[in-house]
């Protein structure tokens, strides 16, 4: 059996699986805003508040844009590891992409829950 000491890198099938299972959670999402722009033609703003009013669609808008974070964590991160040598500016722009990531969840959370 061999010992690899693998140092900032992940062997994959946690990050795939993780891309997968939040893509996943986006197409439902998806599919769900589509079908009630469909099923309601004459939408208006106050059946969007209406919708957007309900714990269950916040919930799931929460839910949503935290899978799209994630998502992106692991493509930009995977960019980051295979195209950056510098060791400082990797991490830096590491550093820099979880601030812009954390910055946009607490954005998501004012305007989904009116906090």
């Amino acid at each position: 059996m061999v010992n690899r000491h693998v140092i900032g890198a992940h062997y994959g099938l946690r990050d795939w699986l993780l891309q997968r299972v939040t893509a996943v959670v986006m197409l439902v999402y998806t599919v769900g805003l589509v079908a009630f722009l469909v099923l309601a033609a004459q939408a208006s703003y106050e059946g969007w508040q209406t919708l957007f009013s309900l714990t269950w669609v916040r919930v799931l808008s929460t839910v949503t844009v935290i899978a799209l974070l994630l998502h992106a964590w692991v493509g930009i991160r995977d960019i980051w590891m295979d195209y950056v040598q510098p060791l400082g500016l990797r991490l830096a722009l590491h550093v820099a992409t979880i601030l812009w990531l954390v910055g946009s969840f607490v954005y998501a959370v004012k305007v989904v829950w009116g906090v």
